[in-house]
C-alpha cells in the first residue's frame, strides 16, 4: 500500500499537530518530532485517562507494590509545559471531521489540525461468555484497572486470571503478592506460547505453582458466575472455581473505531504506509492501533521504529519504517524470560540446548545453515541481546558454535568468560534497552556527549530508566567508553529536577544557610520551578531537620497520609491509629476507641503488630471529629502514617514475667514518650525486650533494646519487612539513662545523615556499622551532643498533629498533652 504524505500549507503560526492518545506511542512520536524540529509544530494532545503519560509496561510493578505511579511516569507535567504542548486529559476524542480538519472531544472541545496523529492503542479482548459484564470482571490495561485490583486485593479473597500470557501472569503475580488466592486459566497447553517453547513454559508453570498459584492449562472458560457480583468461573469441562475477582487478560485488539467512523482505510488496524500516513494524507497513525503491510504489532521495539519513521516524515526526512526481527525480553512474575525469531524448528534447523532444572535455567538456540534463526531463554537471559544481534545480522556462527550456548562472554573470550569483550562485540544497532528502544550506538553517543554516570544516561536517552534490567550493560558501556576511572560513581540524583544528590543538597542547605524550599531550588538551579513529588518531601524534611524551631513545615510538600494525619486506604477511606505508650492501654482509652468505632460506623478494628488498635474505614470528612473525640480521652497520634517514630513494642518484662531481667515495659514507655513525634528520613520502629528470649522482637527493629542481667544491649539497623534484616549489636550499657542517651544519639545521627526515604537498615549497610560506632561510642561528648540536638528538636516537634488545624478541617482541635522534658527524665533514670 502506498499513501503519499503532503506538506501542509504555510500558516502564520506553526503547523497544528493534534495527537489523539496520550500513551507511550503518541508521546514518543511527539518526542521524536521535537528532537528533529522543535519549532515546526504546535502540539495538542488528547488523553482518555486523567493522567500524564506513563509507562504501561510498568503497571505490573505498581500492582505488585514494587513501584509507585510517580515512578512510572514518562513525561510529567513539566514536559508538556516546557515544550509548549497543550494536554487535554480525561477527555477522549469522539469525532474526527476530516473535511473541516477538526477533532471534537466527549466534553465538547473542538480543535483544528493541520496534521492529525491517531495513537489510540488497543482495547482488551473480553471473551464473549455469559457473565462477562458482571461487576468484579475487569481487564488489565491501565491504571484504573490496577486501582480496581488493589481495591479487590485489600478486601482479600480469591481471584481468577483468564489468560496465561504476559499480562495475565503479571496480574496473577501482583494479586498473589497482595494476599489473594490466585488461579490462572490458560486455554493453550503452554504458558506464553508465543514467546516460549514447551520446555520453558513448563519450567515457568512449575515456578509459579511453587509460589502458591494454581495454574490450569488447556482450560476453556464457559461462563462467569454470579448475580450482582462475580462469584466464580465455570469451565467447559464442568469445573467451577470460586472468585471474588476475575481478570481478563486474553489478548488485545487495535482500537480502530474512531478511524473507521472517520472513513479511513481500516483492516485489522488503521492501514498506514512507511511514514505512518493513513489513507488521508493529513492523518497519521502509530502504535498498536496500526496495520503496516498486513501486520499489527504489540511489542515496544517496532512501535519505537514506527515513531522514528513518522517523525522523519513529518520533518521532511526520507527514511521510512521497515519491519525487522523482534525479540521479547521480559520479567514475568520476577522470572526472566527471553525469546526471538523462529523457535519452532524444522526445515533442517538444529537445536542447541542447555537445561539446568535445579537452578531453573533453560537455554535453546535454533541454528539453520550456521546462522541463528531463533532463541528461547528462561531463568538466565543475560545473553538475549547478543543472540538477537547475531540473528538480525545473520552472522555465521560456525566458528563459535561449540561455545554458543554458554553465552557471549565465553564465546567472545575464546572459551574464557570476558563480559567486557562481550559488550564491546555488540553492534551499534544492538538493542540495549527494550523498554525505551535504545540501541548501543545511542547509549555510546549519549556517553560521548557528557553522560558519565548511569543516572546521567538514564536522564538523557532513557536506557535502563524503566525496568532496570539493562543497567549492567549500561555500566559496561560507560566503562568501555570512558575507561574505569572516568565513570562517575557517587549517589543518585534526588530526582529529574536536579543534578544534585541527597548528600549534596543536605550539605548545601547547611553551608549556604538556606531557609526555604524555593530558596533551595533557586540557589541549586532546579530545572523545574516547583519541583516534583520526589524532591519536595525530601527538601521539606532536610530543612526541618536542619532548622528545628525556625523552619515552618510545608504541609503541601508532604505525602497525602501525612497531610491528613491518617492512612488512606484502597477505597478512599482512612485508618486512624491512636498512640498506646509501650503497648499499654486503659479502660478510658478503650471506651474512647469503642465509642469512635460505633459513632463513625468504622467497619473494622485491628490489633497491629506494634501493639495498638487501628480503626479502619473513617471517611475523610469525619477525621477532625474522630481526632477530637480521641484527644478528649487523652489519646494522641500514633504517627502510623508518618516518616517518623511509629511504635515502641515491649514485653511485660520483670514486673510480671518470671524470665524478665529489667522493667522493659516501663523503659519502653519512657523511650516512646522521649522520641514520639520526631520526623525522620523514613519510618522508625523501636522495641524493648525484657530478656534474651526477645519476645518484643527487638532484633528486627530500627533501634532495639534487649535487657540482660547486667544492663541493656543496644541493637540497630533491623528490618522486618520485605527484606528481613537482623540488627547489629551497637553496644552494651549498664543503665537506662545510658540506653536512652544512646537511643537519642543514634536517632539524631540517622536523622542528620541518612537520605530521605532511606531506612536504617540500608543506611547502616551503606555507611557501615563501624562508622556508626565511631560516632557514638568512643567519645561520650560527641554522643551527648547528638542526644542534646535530638532533644532540642523534640522541644519543637512534639505538638500533637491531631490537635492542629488540618487541611479540610472545619475547626481547630485542642487536646491536653504534656511535652517531654528530657533532662529531668534522664536525671530520674540516673
Amino acid at each position: 500500500m502506498e499513501y503519499s504524505p503532503v506538506v501542509a500549507a504555510p500558516t502564520e503560526l506553526r503547523e497544528r499537530l493534534v495527537v489523539i492518545g496520550n500513551g507511550m506511542a503518541g508521546c514518543r512520536a511527539v518526542e521524536e518530532v521535537l528532537a528533529r524540529d522543535p519549532d515546526r509544530y504546535r502540539v495538542t494532545i488528547f488523553g482518555a485517562e486523567p493522567l500524564v503519560n506513563y509507562n504501561r509496561i510498568m503497571l505490573s510493578p505498581v500492582l505488585a507494590g514494587e513501584k509507585t505511579f510517580d515512578e512510572i511516569v514518562i513525561n510529567g507535567t513539566d514536559w508538556y509545559a516546557d515544550n509548549g504542548i497543550t494536554l487535554i486529559s480525561g477527555d477522549p476524542v469522539t469525532a474526527i471531521d476530516r473535511e473541516a480538519r477538526t477533532v471534537t472531544s466527549r466534553g465538547g472541545v473542538t480543535v483544528d489540525y493541520d496534521r492529525l496523529l491517531i495513537a489510540t492503542g488497543s482495547d482488551p479482548f473480553i471473551i464473549p461468555v455469559p457473565g462477562r459484564d458482571l461487576p468484579g470482571v475487569i481487564s488489565f490495561r491501565d491504571m484504573k484497572d490496577v486501582d480496581h485490583m488493589l481495591a479487590a486485593a485489600a478486601r482479600g479473597g480469591s481471584a481468577v486470571v483468564i489468560g496465561g500470557g504476559l499480562l495475565g501472569l503479571e496480574a496473577a503475580h501482583g494479586l498473589s503478592l497482595r494476599g489473594m488466592q490466585v488461579t490462572v486459566l490458560h486455554i493453550m497447553p503452554t504458558l506464553m506460547e508465543r514467546q516460549l517453547d514447551e520446555a520453558a513454559g513448563w519450567l515457568l508453570k512449575q515456578a509459579l505453582e511453587a509460589r502458591g498459584q494454581v495454574v490450569l492449562t488447556g482450560a476453556d472458560t464457559a461462563a462467569i458466575l454470579g448475580d450482582t457480583h462475580v462469584t466464580g468461573v465455570a469451565l467447559k469441562d464442568g469445573t467451577e472455581i470460586a472468585a471474588d475477582l476475575v481478570v481478563m487478560a486474553v489478548g488485545i485488539r487495535p482500537c480502530t473505531a474512531l478511524a473507521h467512523e472517520a472513513g479511513l482505510d481500516v483492516g485489522r488496524g488503521i492501514r498506514v504506509d512507511d511514514h505512518m500516513v493513513t489513507s488521508d494524507p493529513r492523518v497519521l497513525a502509530v502504535g498498536e492501533c496500526v496495520e503496516h503491510d498486513g501486520q499489527v504489532y504489540g511489542l515496544v521495539a517496532p512501535l519505537w521504529d514506527m515513531c522514528r519513521a513518522l517523525a522523519d516524515g513529518l520533518t521532511d526526512a526520507h527514511s521510512g519504517y521497515r519491519p525487522s526481527a523482534t525479540s521479547t525480553k521480559l520479567k514475568v512474575a520476577g522470572l526472566d524470560v527471553f525469546s526471538a525469531g523462529d523457535f519452532s524448528g524444522g526445515d533442517g534447523a538444529e537445536d542447541i540446548v542447555l537445561r539446568d532444572a535445579a537452578r531453573g535455567i533453560y537455554k535453546r538456540v535454533v541454528v539453520r545453515d550456521d546462522r541463528i534463526v531463533g532463541a528461547v531463554l528462561y531463568g538466565d537471559t543475560a545473553d538475549g541481546n547478543w543472540y538477537f544481534d547475531l540473528l538480525k545480522r545473520q552472522e555465521d556462527v560456525a566458528d563459535i558454535r561449540d561455545a554458543l550456548i554458554f553465552g557471549q562472554a565465553f564465546a567472545s573470550g575464546g572459551g574464557q568468560a570476558d563480559p567486557k569483550a562481550a559488550v564491546a562485540a555488540l553492534s551499534d544497532d544492538a538493542e540495549i534497552c527494550g523498554c525505551n528502544g535504545v540501541t548501543k550506538g545511542k547509549v555510546v553517543a549519549c556517553i560521548a556527549a557528557g553522560a558519565h554516570s548511569v543516572d546521567a544516561v538514564r536522564g538523557t536517552c532513557k536506557a535502563s530508566a524503566s525496568c532496570g534490567s539493562c543497567t549492567n550493560i549500561v555500566e559496561s558501556l560507560l566503562a568501555l567508553t570512558l575507561g574505569e576511572g572516568a565513570v562517575e560513581a557517587g549517589p543518585k540524583t534526588m530526582c529529574k529536577c536536579t543534578s544534585f544528590g541527597h548528600d549534596d543538597v543536605r550539605r548545601e542547605i547547611v553551608a549556604q544557610g538556606m531557609r526555604s524550599i524555593p530558596e533551595v531550588m533557586h540557589k541549586l538551579h532546579w530545572s523545574t520551578p516547583d519541583g516534583c513529588s520526589s524532591c519536595r518531601p525530601a527538601l521539606n524534611y532536610y530543612l526541618l531537620c536542619a532548622l528545628p524551631g525556625e523552619y515552618k513545615d510545608d504541609q503541601q510538600s508532604r505525602f497525602v497520609n501525612e497531610r491528613m494525619h491518617a492512612n488512606i486506604q484502597k477505597d478512599g477511606t482512612y485508618s486512624v491509629v491512636p498512640r498506646m505508650w509501650g503497648g499499654l492501654t486503659n479502660p478510658r482509652e478503650l471506651r474512647a476507641i469503642a465509642d469512635v468505632v460505633e459513632k463513625y460506623d468504622a467497619p473494622m478494628v485491628k490489633v497491629t503488630g506494634g501493639q495498638r488498635l487501628d480503626i479502619f474505614g473513617i471517611k475523610k470528612e469525619d477525621l477532625p471529629a474522630v481526632w477530637a473525640d480521641l484527644n478528649a480521652a487523652g489519646m494522641v497520634s500514633g504517627h502510623a502514617y508518618g516518616k517518623s517514630l511509629r511504635t515502641v513494642k515491649t514485653c511485660v518484662g520483670s514486673e510480671w514475667c518470671r524470665f524478665g531481667t529489667q522493667d522493659s515495659t516501663g523503659f519502653g514507655v519512657k523511650i516512646e514518650r522521649a522520641t514520639w513525634g520526631s520526623w525522620m528520613p523514613h519510618k522508625f520502629k523501636i522495641a524493648v525486650s525484657g530478656c534474651p528470649r526477645n519476645c518484643a522482637e527487638a532484633t528486627i527493629k530500627d533501634f532495639g533494646v534487649v535487657c540482660v542481667d547486667s544492663g541493656y544491649e543496644c541493637h540497630v539497623g533491623g528490618n522486618g519487612g520485605i527484606k528481613v534484616r537482623a540488627t547489629d549489636l551497637l553496644c552494651k550499657v549498664a543503665t537506662e539513662a545510658e540506653a536512652m542517651e544512646m537511643c537519642a544519639a543514634f536517632i539524631q545521627l540517622y536523622r542528620e545523615e541518612a537520605r530521605y526515604l532511606e531506612r536504617t537498615a540500608p543506611w547502616i549497610e551503606r555507611v557501615g556499622l563501624a562508622y556508626v560506632q565511631s560516632r557514638l561510642l568512643p567519645d561520650a561528648g560527641a554522643r551527648g551532643e547528638l542526644a542534646a540536638r535530638f532533644f532540642y528538636s523534640q522541644s519543637f516537634s512534639q505538638d500533637d498533629p491531631w490537635a492542629a488545624r488540618v487541611e479540610g478541617a472545619e475547626r481547630e482541635i485542642h487536646a491536653p498533652m504534656a511535652r517531654f522534658t528530657p533532662v529531668p527524665v534522664l536525671e530520674e533514670m540516673a
